[in-house]
């Protein structure tokens, strides 16, 4: 029964996240899998982990099965199901391991504390061990290739003042009080469990329970209390530092945009709007990943758009193809007014299983790429700069949008304001939600204005305080012209970066001493 209830308790998590954003279920979602942390079983204890990670994960990771039908890429329809339910699995499980390393982990040592160290308090200890294996976890999944479905994003976009504890210490703040809240919630059922069990119903047996309930609670109200008074403080910005930015949304669909057609389409379409954004008096032209799917050079010599960008003076972000130790890379070019490319960034977090295959040996003969693109993506240096004639540009490339780290260290540098240009027009509609509610905790993260062109939707605007400002209709060609800022402001995560975790470490070294020596 615990292992029903553990899978339902992901259903219920997965609900949370864009588009559906039943968030406040994000606060009671981890219950069951806490309960499911069995302290005579471990092998219930994985398949309780498992259950939940199935349900969390594959609910909200399920638009990777967009990606079928792939009939226009030369694949069967019976190979495009396989690829795209390979696909799904794949990244389920991923998830799925991050959440049965933590079972395990609490499990080991919440049966140690529960057999050697019954003189103390141990609800608050296990709380503590919950927090941090789960943070911590997170974090080194952070630095895998794979990375999207921290449970923090459950709140985004729409619980804004929760998420304005982003600036502390990113994601890390709120996945540390999720788990605070659900497991001094959890604790306090276990407490009225057993008394019901023992039929102890004196109040005196069950303050305990009303005391972790209470706590819970007040956990909850008062991060949402704090976070409301950074939600309602002014942003202060200097009428100097704005600045018109273009943005301009294709809407050039997957299954024509490497073909002659789609690229004749997108040179017309990104021509005929940039002049259009530039004569209205835009400052800064941006377009989306690859809006025009050549080598910069051709666009140069060959398209209707180099001598738009002559002619009219207004500097423009292209999404292109960049040449690349004998390959290409995934670019965006800042063409200056004078027509000079000036700036090239190339994107650093390749999609793993589209832009190339993890552990190519094993994997490539079976799936081949999910991407149509017959040469091989080669990722950019990190610690690229992207300077405009406005100010040092922060820059992300669709999936980079997951990895909190990115935005934050070219922030540290001097990054006045946020550029994200991305192509989620391989996907289900529900993938460009969860790509706009990421744009938004790295906008509140940073505490800078993000200007996001797409392809297909959504393309929009977000203040610091991850307001969306403008957001554009799905599958629709647009341009819109918006006025964002440029700051030069610093938050704690920008500054000390994840800092949160580096205390956890400490203090989970502390206890394993505590436990083993003491």
């Amino acid at each position: 029964m615990s292992i029903l209830f553990s899978f339902l308790g992901g259903i219920l998590m997965g609900l949370t996240v864009a588009p559906t954003n039943y968030w406040f279920f994000a606060w009671v979602g981890i219950i069951p899998l806490w309960m499911g942390v069995e302290k005579d079983s471990l092998r219930k204890t994985v398949f309780s982990c498992v259950a939940w990670g199935c349900g969390y994960h594959g609910l909200a990771l399920f638009w990777i099965t967009g990606i079928h039908p792939m009939t226009w890429m030369g694949v069967s329809w019976f190979n495009s199901i396989l690829i795209a339910l390979f696909a799904w699995v794949f990244i389920t499980l991923w998830g799925v391991i991050l959440v049965v390393s933590w079972g395990v982990s609490c499990y080991f040592l919440f049966n140690y504390v529960n057999r050697y160290k019954k003189d103390v308090n141990n609800v608050w200890i296990r709380v503590t061990i919950g927090i941090i294996f789960w943070c911590l976890l997170e974090k080194i999944w952070s630095f895998s290739p794979l990375w999207w479905s921290s449970i923090s994003y459950t709140q985004s976009p729409y619980n804004l003042y929760i998420l304005q504890l982003l600036r502390f210490s990113g994601i890390t703040t709120l996945t540390a009080l999720i788990i605070l809240v659900n497991g001094l919630f959890a604790e306090s059922i276990k407490i009225f469990s057993q008394n019901i069990r023992l039929k102890n119903y004196k109040f005196t047996n069950q303050k305990k329970g009303f005391l972790f309930s209470f706590c819970s609670i007040f956990f909850l109200i008062f991060a949402h209390i704090g976070g409301y008074l950074l939600y309602v403080q002014p942003i202060v910005d200097n009428p100097q530092n704005s600045l018109q930015v273009g943005i301009i949304q294709g809407n050039i669909p997957n299954t024509i945009k490497l073909y002659e057609s789609g690229v004749s389409r997108a040179i017309a379409r990104y021509t005929e709007s940039y002049e259009k954004l530039s004569q209205t008096g835009a400052d800064l032209v941006i377009t989306p990943e690859t809006a025009i799917p050549l080598y910069y050079q051709d666009i140069k010599d060959k398209t209707k758009l180099y001598p738009a960008i002559i002619r009219e003076e207004t500097p423009i972000v292209l999404g292109a193809f960049g040449v690349k130790e004998n390959n290409f890379s995934n670019s965006l070019f800042l063409i200056d007014a004078q027509g000079n490319m000036t700036q090239q960034y190339d994107k650093v977090n390749l999609v793993p299983l589209g832009e190339y295959i993890p552990f190519a040996d094993i994997l490539g003969n079976f799936i081949n790429r999910l991407s149509p693109l017959d040469a091989h993506l080669i990722a950019g240096e990190k610690n690229q700069t992207f300077i405009t004639p406005f100010g040092k540009a922060i820059v992300g490339i669709c999936y980079e949008s997951a990895y909190s780290e990115h935005f934050r260290e070219q922030t540290r540098r001097g990054g006045e304001f946020m550029i994200t240009s991305s192509n989620n027009a391989h996907y289900s509609e529900a993938m460009p939600s969860q790509h706009h509610a990421q744009d938004v905790m790295r906008a509140i993260e940073n505490d800078r204005w993000m200007a996001r062109a797409t392809n297909t939707g959504y393309s929009g605007i977000v203040d610091p305080h991850g307001n969306t400002i403008w957001l554009s209709d799905i599958n629709q060609y647009q341009t819109y012209q918006g006025t964002i800022y440029r700051r030069q402001t610093q938050t704690p995560y920008v500054r000390w970066g994840d800092w949160l975790n580096n205390l956890f470490v400490i203090i989970i070294l502390g206890l394993l001493i505590y436990c083993i020596i003491i």
